[in-house]
């Protein structure tokens, strides 16, 4: 993958990492399918009007719409809502883990589909990265910790199995969207079609009446502004960056590269929250640079 582009892979999980941290009290307020809702609502809005002013929707044709779109439904209807309902239960920290596996499950595919072959010093970077990952965020909590958070919500096996469910949903959306990223359709305008499925398939259930589907409180001003910035950072500018870099990087490594957003979550807390992260945080933290490094130099 050309260096740039390795960049352009940490700069969405940046954008994911500071979103994160922006939808956890919005979700618990909303629930996860109406925070995912309004949060698809939003972004749609964005990327039309940027593709519509910049002329990018000319590139897209009826295949690449169609493939996009199936793509917008596995990773963001299914795969998004799976992840609010997952941190719901376990809290941002844990379901961060669990979401992390993405970066393994992509790996995997981009080997059994397109024979993307992993080794050398960017394999022993990826075993430090994903290492580090799982380290900085099961190990990251002190004993003492009782932020809202860190508390589970009921049992917490169904986040366990939600929390992978999206990643597996995340890796399978990425594994679908390379081959038409390879040509040269306008990103922005691609991730306005996943983005707009998503938000179609969300409002669908509400109007059939779902009852998962209706809010859990109603929105007001200041959990809109939280949605529309999650929107705007995650979806309008996170994800875009990813299908950019999926045009000429290999999907296991782009991958791996957005998989450190857990471990940049873990600095954001201690400023919000006033707390040093626990000893095994650093440690994880410092595998996690190591490993990013030892990719980005190879």
């Amino acid at each position: 993958m050309p260096f740039s582009y390795d960049y352009l892979a940490l700069a969405a999980a940046a954008c994911w990492a500071v979103a994160s941290l922006l939808s956890a009290n919005a979700a618990r307020h909303l629930g996860a399918f109406a925070f995912s809702r309004w949060r698809m609502f939003c972004v749609s809005l964005m990327l039309w009007s940027v593709a519509l002013v910049g002329g990018g929707w000319a590139s897209l044709s009826p295949h690449s719409v169609g493939v996009m779109a199936i793509s917008g439904l596995i990773g963001i209807f299914i795969g998004d809502t799976a992840l609010f309902a997952a941190m719901n239960r376990l809290g941002p920290r844990r379901a961060g883990v669990l979401f992390a596996t993405h970066a393994l499950f992509s790996a995997l595919l981009g080997y059994l589909v397109f024979g993307e072959i992993i080794s050398g010093q960017a394999l022993l970077g990826c075993l430090l990265l994903v290492g580090g990952v799982m380290t900085a965020i099961f190990f990251g909590r002190r004993g003492n910790e009782t932020h809202a958070w860190e508390q589970d919500n009921g049992s917490p096996w169904p986040g366990i199995g939600l929390g992978l469910l999206s990643a597996l949903c995340q890796s399978v959306a990425t594994l679908m969207v390379k081959p038409v990223m390879m040509g040269d359709i306008d990103p922005v305008s691609a991730s306005a079609v996943r983005m707009s499925s998503a938000f179609l398939a969300h409002l669908a259930l509400l109007w059939c009446g779902l009852a998962v589907a209706r809010p859990l409180r109603a929105i007001n001003w200041p959990v809109f502004g939280m949605v529309a910035l999650n929107a705007f950072l995650a979806m309008g500018v996170g994800m875009t960056l990813i299908l950019l870099a999926l045009r000429y990087g290999e999907v296991g490594m782009v991958a791996m590269l957005s998989s450190v957003s857990p471990v940049l979550v873990l600095p954001l807390l201690w400023l919000l929250m006033k707390r040093r992260p626990a000893t095994g945080a650093w440690l994880g933290a410092l595998a996690t640079v190591i490993g990013t490094a030892l990719i980005v130099t190879r």
